[in-house]
Order: C-alpha cells, then sequence, then structure tokens
C-alpha cells in the first residue's frame, strides 16, 4: 500500500508539474501577443501621425507666448477683430464653417488654446482666467490689437467673459454660443454628477489607448464633420489634447468661480445664442432622462446669461444642439455681423 500510494503521489506530482509547465508556456505566450500588439499598435500610431501632421501642418501661426508656442489663425479685414473662443477640449476647427463668412466683412481670428490642436502644453493652470491671460498675450504678441468682438462657445463662454473683465477697454462686444453657466455644476443632480464622472474614466481609459494606436482604430478620437475630419484626426489622435481635456474639466468649478466674481459685463454689447430646447443638451456620458431634465435649467440659465449686459439680446437656435456653429452657423454670422456693423441706436 506504501509502495501504491508513493506511486501515485509521483505521478500526481508528475502531472502537476507538466501542467505547472505548460501554463508558464502558455502565460508567457500570451505576454509575448501582447507586447507584439503592443509595439504594432505604437508603431501604427507614430506612423499614422507623423503622416497627419506631414499632411495638415497648421494653417496659421505658431506664435510664442512664453517659452510655449500657441497657434493663431487670422484671415479677413477689418475691424473691430472677432476673435473665436472654442469649447472644452476643442481645437479652432469647430468654427471651419463660420470663420470664412465673417472674414468678408471683418478680420477674424480663431486659436488654440495651450495643449490643444497645434499648440504646444501650457505650463499654467488650466482655469479660464489663465486662458483669457493667454489669449491677451498671444493677441498683442501676434500684432492684434483690440478692439475685440469675443464669440465663446459652450465653456469658451467663461473665457471670454474673464477676458471681458480684465481687458474690458479691448472688448467691443461678446457673443456667447450655448455657453455654460458658473453656477451649473452647482445644480445638478446626483444622476446627472454620476454620468458625468463615468463620462471623466471612459475618457482617461481611452486617452490611456492613444500611444497603442487603439483609439485612433476604433475611431474615438478624430470623429466629427467629413469636411474637417482628417485635421481632427491629427490634433485630437494623440495625448497631448485628451491631457488638456481632463485637465479643463478638473479645473471647471475653479473656472466658474473666476467667472461669477467677474460680474457683469455693463453695457458691453452682448449676444446670447441658445440651442434649440426641443433638442437634448448633449453632454457625453449622460442618458437622454437626465438630459431632458437638464433643458429647463438650462433654458434658466441662458435667460441669465443674456442679463449680463444691459445691452444684451438672447436668440433661440432653432432646430440646433449645442454645435451651433455646425447647425445653424447662419446665428453665429448674424450675430457677430450685429456686434461689427451695428444699426442706428447701438
Amino acid at each position: 500500500m506504501n509502495r501504491d500510494s508513493e506511486s501515485a503521489g509521483s505521478q500526481r506530482s508528475s502531472k502537476h508539474g507538466r501542467i505547472l509547465h505548460w501554463a508558464k508556456i502558455i502565460g508567457l505566450g500570451l505576454v509575448g501577443v501582447v507586447l507584439v500588439l503592443a509595439c504594432a499598435g505604437a508603431a501604427y500610431q507614430w506612423i499614422a501621425h507623423s503622416r497627419d501632421m506631414r499632411l495638415n501642418p497648421p494653417p496659421g501661426q505658431l506664435v510664442d507666448v512664453g517659452g510655449y508656442r500657441m497657434h493663431l489663425y487670422c484671415i479677413g479685414q477689418g475691424s473691430p477683430t472677432v476673435v473665436l473662443e472654442s469649447g472644452l477640449g476643442d481645437s479652432w476647427l469647430p468654427w471651419y464653417k463660420v470663420q470664412p463668412t465673417i472674414a468678408q466683412f471683418t478680420r477674424v481670428c480663431s486659436y488654440d488654446r495651450a495643449g490643444l490642436g497645434w499648440s504646444d502644453p501650457s505650463p499654467h493652470p488650466r482655469t479660464s482666467k489663465v486662458i483669457a491671460e493667454e489669449l491677451h498675450t498671444l493677441l498683442h504678441t501676434a500684432g492684434m490689437a483690440g478692439p475685440f468682438v469675443l464669440v465663446g462657445h459652450s465653456f469658451g463662454g467663461m473665457n471670454v467673459r474673464m477676458y471681458a473683465r480684465l481687458f474690458p477697454a479691448e472688448v467691443a462686444g461678446v457673443v456667447l454660443v450655448d455657453s455654460v453657466h458658473p453656477d451649473q455644476q452647482r445644480r445638478r443632480t446626483p444622476e446627472q454628477m454620476r454620468a458625468i464622472a463615468a463620462f471623466l474614466r471612459v475618457l482617461g481609459l481611452q486617452a490611456d489607448t492613444i500611444p497603442f494606436g487603439i483609439s485612433r482604430l476604433m475611431g474615438w478620437c478624430g470623429n466629427g464633420p467629413a469636411e474637417i475630419r482628417p485635421m481632427l484626426r491629427t490634433v485630437e489622435c494623440r495625448m497631448g489634447p485628451w491631457r488638456e481635456h481632463v485637465a479643463e474639466e478638473g479645473s471647471f468649478e475653479e473656472s466658474a468661480e473666476q467667472a461669477r466674481a467677474a460680474g457683469p459685463l455693463g453695457s458691453i454689447p452682448l449676444v446670447v445664442l441658445s440651442h434649440d430646447p426641443e433638442k437634448l443638451y448633449p453632454v457625453p456620458g449622460r442618458s437622454p432622462r437626465p438630459a431632458k431634465e437638464f433643458n429647463p435649467l438650462w433654458e434658466e440659465f441662458q435667460s441669465e446669461l443674456a442679463l449680463l449686459s444691459t445691452n444684451g439680446s438672447r436668440v433661440i437656435a432653432t432646430g440646433s444642439g449645442h454645435y451651433i456653429q455646425y447647425d445653424r452657423p447662419d446665428l453665429v454670422i448674424e450675430a457677430v455681423k450685429k456686434l461689427v456693423a451695428p444699426g442706428p441706436g447701438r
């Protein structure tokens, strides 16, 4: 019995050893496959990004603003100069439909905030006050003198409000394009906050896949209108803009506090463009139900924004979602024209 037990134990030990041996081989094989795929993905990302940068150079000029460069794109002639400020995490590209038409009646500039588009990252915090100061440095270093008509979309609305607060003598008018309101974070429901937190986690996960080409391959970056999709891939399918997006989102409440402290715009001419209340406010990560619940609150916020100036007005962009410059560029152009060439009594 002892001899049989020893034999059975030896067989079990031998079988266990073979299982461990093959498990190690399979494990090492899987690790090897992962490493090969990671290297292949990294090579794909490098080749694709190099090709994109070669085929889609920045259309404007790169201006040194103190150790880092920012991209400024100006066309047209005339005064006042219109300055287009994009929303959270966006380059200048969302203005592609409105900038050429505005250039037909005055000078118009779009730009990439530091870390976005073709601009270098900034060593400074990503708050509205810092962004407004960087824009001021960019414009004046490039030789652009006021007055300016400032056009801010979404998060960009708080940035142009800060610019008007810091440099009021340079501002001839303000257009807020479905601008955020400083109090909107405070008024969101727990469900909405959880949805936004989930979106940020997804954003971080997608950012982590950028170096291995997964986001590019899956179409998680560089989406948008077909006319500008190659340029969108060039500026979005890399790590920098994703880091900047997260940094701007993380500084949102500080930016909101700065916008609150900035106060009203006095008598600076103001036009507030708001998306169609029948459309869902498209905050990524939020389900349709809370979006519908948020629209009445958004309407309230938009009405309050129109009261920032004693010379303010509001326009509802019928048929448009949050990106009015995509859905109703005619309304953005008309609002700008109204402030560039005001009629009698304005």
